[in-house]
Formats: structure tokens, sequence, C-alpha cells
């Protein structure tokens, strides 16, 4: 089917009149009726809409108008983005029949470069959580297993990806929301450098924690979302104002494995990583190291960072749930409440303490990356667990507080601002799919798309890296019977 296809390809096929805008919507239309029922991933539609604007993308190139980047492409929208007339839940019952009356910045974009907004993807409530799960939609299940975790909080879209669903989808991160995810469901998610992505709604302006950006089924289609996502935008003022030109973003050309100088960790020192996922790892970096310019082991410096993120991380709830805490607790879910009565407990002391921490931590990162050009670890700590559960309480025996627990591979990543991607890298133990996280210098997200464009070729080649991808006529069989 066209919705198989790449999205690069699909957008070429489309320019050169291949293929119709209106087949390819057809057509993700076809494989959301088959496989949704049994996963749960897609949670609203405007098909009318979308429609109508399959139609004006396919008069504009009978025309011969000058085309988007996007032109003619089905969108899946994360459901925390606003999109006029389309339902925006956030995932939580507060705002279940909420629908915006005009889009933010983010998804305006998307149609200025003839994205067809079509889709809103699942999301836990507020994007609090690391499984995608809400008291409006319910779970999302695992592409690969449906009674299984998609991990979250940008599950609706990895989900949708993998499924070829939708072409490309967009998430949002602040400890491993597109990274997770993406890891999860075989597919690709890139964490920008803060400010490359910039966004009028982030509550605090000048925190590097949470990010928007692309996910797509390889690295190429991933480049060409963030392309149309990244602007400089006056409103956020961690947004870059000397931005050179997004679209150059979309022309990446792999480079040279034999030229990189690549550090590798499997847990930054300091995170819970089962012992299968430990085995996995090392495994593969022994695999590819020949095929690298230098490739050795070494922990970055993250003392204290577990306990800089607790604080930080809370400022943001403190930040944008007062008013429904204060009205009533039992407005916010579990995830969402347990944070912001975290953060009461702290100090403002507790807080320059946490920033002072986050700043050494940091510099000494930097350090880092004058001796190594990348670094890989693993993108999830342990394999996925069944959907129902809010988030595992032990890991192959290993006791977890908390849902942000095994996270401590991506938000230790997240502290310190810099580009980071997922991109697959086999199956687990298990079956299912393993995630790779390549971690680039901060500000260098060309540089870092590059390297893994390299890494993605050089896994195609290789039977055990290769993507996985999901049984979609198991998918099929399970949607008819739920």
């Amino acid at each position: 089917m066209l919705c198989d296809l790449p999205a690069v390809e699909l957008r070429r096929l489309i320019g050169t009149r291949r293929i119709s805008p209106v087949e390819l919507l057809a057509d993700c239309l076809r494989r959301i009726e088959a496989v949704n029922p049994a996963v749960n991933a897609v949670v609203a539609m405007d098909i009318e809409g979308a429609s109508k604007a399959a139609r004006d993308a396919e008069a504009a190139v009978m025309r011969g108008d000058r085309l988007g980047a996007l032109h003619g492409l089905p969108i899946g929208v994360k459901d925390l983005n606003d999109t006029a007339g389309l339902r925006t839940t956030y995932g939580s019952p507060m705002f279940r029949d909420h629908v915006p009356d005009k889009d933010e910045r983010i998804v305006a974009a998307l149609r200025a470069a003839g994205g067809i907004i079509l889709a809103k993807t699942n999301t836990p409530e507020f994007g609090t959580g690391g499984n995608t799960l809400n008291e409006v939609y319910g779970a999302t299940g695992n592409a690969f297993d449906p009674a299984l975790s998609c991990a979250g909080s940008s599950g609706g879209s990895g989900v949708a990806l993998a499924t070829s669903m939708l072409p490309l989808c967009t998430g949002s991160d602040t400890g491993g929301s597109l990274r997770k995810p993406a890891a999860w469901s075989g597919v690709v998610g890139f964490r920008p450098t803060p400010g490359l992505v910039a966004s009028e709604r982030r509550r605090q302006g000048w925190s590097v924690l949470s990010v928007q950006g692309p996910m797509g089924r390889d690295v190429a289609d991933t480049a060409l979302l963030l392309s149309v996502m990244a602007s400089a935008d006056s409103r956020d003022p961690m947004a870059n104002p000397l931005l050179g030109d997004p679209a150059a973003l979309a022309l990446r050309r792999p480079v040279d494995l034999a030229s990189l100088r690549v550090a590798t960790t499997v847990d930054l020192g300091f995170a819970p990583v089962a012992p299968s996922i430990r085995r996995i790892f090392l495994a593969r970096m022994a695999a590819l190291a020949p095929a690298l310019g230098r490739c050795e082991a070494e922990d970055p410096d993250m003392e204290g960072i577990d306990r800089a993120y607790r604080v930080i991380r809370c400022t943001n709830f403190l930040a944008g749930f007062k008013k429904y805490y204060e009205r009533d607790p039992k407005l916010l879910g579990g995830n969402t409440r347990g944070n912001y009565e975290e953060g009461l407990r702290y100090s403002l002391g507790d807080l320059a303490e946490a920033h002072a921490e986050q700043t050494r931590i940091y510099r000494a990162f930097q350090d880092f990356f004058t001796r190594h050009d990348l670094l890989l670890l693993p993108c999830q700590a342990l394999t996925p667990f069944p959907k129902e559960l809010p988030y595992p309480t032990e890991m192959e025996g290993m006791p977890l507080t908390g849902y942000f627990a095994t996270s401590g591979v991506t938000y230790g990543i997240s502290m310190m601002g810099h580009p980071a991607i997922c991109i697959p890298c086999g199956r687990d133990e298990k079956g299912m799919p393993f995630g790779l996280q390549v971690v680039g210098p901060r500000g260098q997200d060309g540089f870092t798309l590059d390297a893994a464009l390299a890494l993605e070729q050089h896994f195609s080649e290789l039977p055990d890296f290769r993507r996985p991808l999901p049984d979609l006529a198991m998918l099929e069989a399970a949607g008819q019977r739920a």
C-alpha cells in the first residue's frame, strides 16, 4: 500500500504526479480502519477536513503550483498540540470535549508546508507518564503485541508510524517521550537541541527540559518533518534568533562511520537498566565497533543528576497545574498530581542546589564531547510491560519506585540539552523492538542526524540490527475481535 512507503518517497511521487494525495489519504484511512482498533493509537480524526485538503493538494499539483515540503502528506499530531477544529484533550477528562479555535505554531507550520492534519495521536494525561494511558481514550497497545505498553508519552505517534497508519507524526520530550516510544515501536524519534523547534506554549521559557520534535519511520523522514517544525520565534526565549534556513535540515548526508570517535555507555553510570537490555546493548556495540573509527566504553560524569532532575522537573508542574490542584486535587491524574505534590515538598534552596548541580554536570558533559563525537546508549531500560500498568514496579527482579525510574538513560540526556535520536536496532531478547540512542554535541543537530543516517544504513545490512516490522495481519485480526 502507498501508506507503507517512506514520507520522502511519497512526497517525491506526489510532486512528480505519480500518485495523488487523495489516493494516499484513502490508503491511510484504510490502514487506520484495519489496525487501529487493536492498538488505539489514533484517537481523533478530521476526515472531512483532511479529504478537502487532499483534493486541494491534488489540484495544486495539477496546476503546477509551488509545493511545500510536506505537500499532500497526512500528518498525526500528538494530542498535546492544539489543532483548530479538531478535538484536543491533552489526555485529561477536564478537556474531554475541548476543540481549539486555532492551531498552535507548530501545527500551523505543518499546514503551511502542505501537510494534511488528519489525526490526533494518544498520550498520557498532559504527557505525564512512560506509558500511553489516560481516562479519556484508554491505553495504546504496542504494535508488536497490543497487550503490552508502547511507552510514552508520544506513544500514539510511535504506534501510528510503526503500523504505517500515518507517514509522519509529531511528538514531545521531557524525560524521553520522543525517544522511548520510538524505541518500542521500531521507529525514529528525534529530540532536538532546545530552541531549534520553538513553541509559544512552553510554560518555562528558559528550561532545556521540554522540547517538541519529529517522529518518522526512518531518519530521512524524521529530518524532513524537523525541517518544517524548526523555526525562530520571539515568543520562545530559548528559540535561536539566528537560525538559518530550516529547510536545510532535510538535506542530510551520512557521515563516514570510520571517522567517528564514539563513546558507549549502558547506563550513564547511574541509571537502572535491566540485565537483558545490558546484554543486548553490549552485544550490539561489540558488533558495531569495527565499523567505527574509535569505540570505547566510558560513562560521562552524571553524579547527582537523578536528584537534580527530580527537583527541576517539578517546577514545570508547579507552574502549570496550580489552579487545578487548588480547585480540587482529584482533577489531576495520579502522575500529574504526584509530581505537583512532590514539588510542594522542595524548597528554594533545593532548587538552587539542583540548578547548580545541573550546571556542573553540563560542563563536565561538554568536556566529554571534546574527546568523543557521539555517545551511544540504550533508549529503553527494559522490555515492554503490560499496557494496563501505569508503570512497572520491578524490572527483571529489580524493584522500582515511580514512573520515571526506568527513564534515567533518557532524562540524563534531556538535562544536558543535547540533541538525541532513537533509531531502530533490531529486537531484544523477548523479540520486541530495541532502540539505540545516538547523542550528539549540543547545537549540532544536523551532524547528529547525519551520524544516525549512517548508522541506519549500516544496520540495514546486518540482519540482527535491521528495523523490525509489526505483523499487520495479526493486528487486523486482533482488531476484529476487539
